[in-house]
C-alpha cells in the first residue's frame, strides 16, 4: 500500500503554496496527495454565510477550502491522485493523527491574519514536534506561489547518533529523487575554555576540533552513502553554532532537512533549539526528520 503525502490546508496564501510544494513532491515520489482540512473555526468566528447558504458553518468552510487545494493540486499536477479530508477537529492533533499513515506531511508556516496567524505557527511547530513521519514546512517565500527549485541543492545538518541518521537518509533519498547534489552539514566550536596549552590540545586546538567534526559528518553518512552510490555527496564542516551555520546554507538550498528526537509516551515539545530555530527563520523549505528512541 502506497502511503499517501499529506497537505494540510486552512485556505490561507501559506496553505495555497504548500499544495503546490506538495503535488510537486507528490509527483516526484510517484504517491497519492491528502489534502486535509481541519478547523474548530465556527467557535470563533462568524456563522452568516452558513445561514445564508443553509448548510452547517463548518461544512461550507471546509468545502470551498478543500476543494480549492484540490484543483489547484490537480492543475499543478494532472497525473497526482488526489484526495480530500475534512476534519472537525483542532488542526494539530488531526495532523499528527494523518501522520500515522503518510509517507511525510507539508504544511505552511503562517495563517489568515492577526490571531489566526500565529496560531497557525503553532500549529506548525506542534506537527513538526509530534509527527511520527518527516514533516516539511514552507519557508523562504511570503506570497500564495510556490517556487520550482532553483537552487539545485539538498542540505542536511549532521546532528548525533541515530537522529542525525534517519535525516541522512531522507536527505540522500530527496536529493536522489530530484536529481540534485547533497549537501551535508557538520558545524564545530571551540569552547572557550580550552587554551591552547591544555596538554590533548597543544597548538592546534581549532584543528582538533574540526577533525571530530569531520569524522561525525563521515559516521553519519555512511550507510545511506552506500545505499545511494548515485548521489552527488558534498561534505563541509564549519565552525560556528550549529543553527547560524544551517540558516546560512538555507539561502543556497531547495530544501534543509534536520533530525529530531521522540520519546515513547511523552507529548512534550520535542524540538530542539536548532531545529526550532531553523523552522522560525530558514530561507528555504524545511524537513524536520523523527527518530523515536
Amino acid at each position: 500500500m502506497e502511503l499517501p503525502l499529506v497537505v494540510g490546508v486552512d485556505g490561507s496564501e501559506s496553505s495555497l503554496r504548500a499544495v503546490d510544494w506538495a503535488a510537486d513532491e507528490a509527483a516526484l515520489r510517484g504517491v497519492p496527495l491528502q489534502v486535509v482540512y481541519a478547523s474548530l473555526w465556527e467557535r470563533y468566528e462568524g456563522v452568516s454565510l452558513a445561514q445564508d447558504l443553509g448548510k452547517p458553518s463548518e461544512q461550507v468552510m471546509a468545502e470551498d477550502i478543500v476543494e480549492t487545494a484540490a484543483q489547484r493540486a490537480r492543475r499543478r499536477q494532472a497525473d497526482v491522485k488526489i484526495s480530500t479530508d475534512m476534519v472537525p477537529e483542532e488542526p494539530e492533533y488531526a495532523l499528527v493523527s494523518a501522520g500515522r499513515h503518510a509517507s511525510a506531511l507539508v504544511v505552511g508556516s503562517r495563517g489568515r491574519s492577526g490571531l489566526a496567524e500565529m496560531l497557525l505557527g503553532s500549529v506548525s511547530l506542534t506537527v513538526a514536534g509530534h509527527a511520527d513521519c518527516p514533516v516539511i514546512v514552507l519557508r523562504g517565500s511570503h506570497d500564495n506561489q510556490a517556487r520550482k527549485a532553483t537552487r539545485g541543492r539538498v542540505v542536511v545538518g549532521v546532528g548525533e547518533g541515530p537522529v542525525g541518521a534517519a535525516a541522512m537518509r531522507f536527505a540522500v533519498e530527496e536529493a536522489e529523487l530530484r536529481g540534485v547534489p547533497l549537501e551535508v552539514v557538520r558545524a564545530w566550536r571551540c569552547p572557550a575554555h580550552e587554551a591552547p596549552d591544555h596538554p590533548l590540545l597543544a597548538g592546534e586546538p581549532a584543528r582538533l576540533h574540526e577533525q571530530r567534526a569531520a569524522d561525525t559528518l563521515e559516521a553519519a553518512l555512511r550507510a545511506a552513502a552506500e545505499e545511494h552510490p548515485g548521489v552527488d555527496i558534498r561534505r563541509r564542516t564549519a565552525e560556528g553554532h550549529a543553527r547560524r551555520v544551517l540558516l546560512d546554507a538555507s539561502h543556497e538550498a531547495d530544501l534543509l532537512v534536520v533530525g529530531a528526537r521522540r520519546k515513547e509516551g511523552h507529548y512534550g515539545l520535542r524540538l530542539g533549539r536548532v531545529t526550532h530555530g531553523v523552522l522560525h527563520h530558514a530561507a528555504c523549505p524545511v524537513a524536520v526528520v523523527p527518530h523515536r528512541g
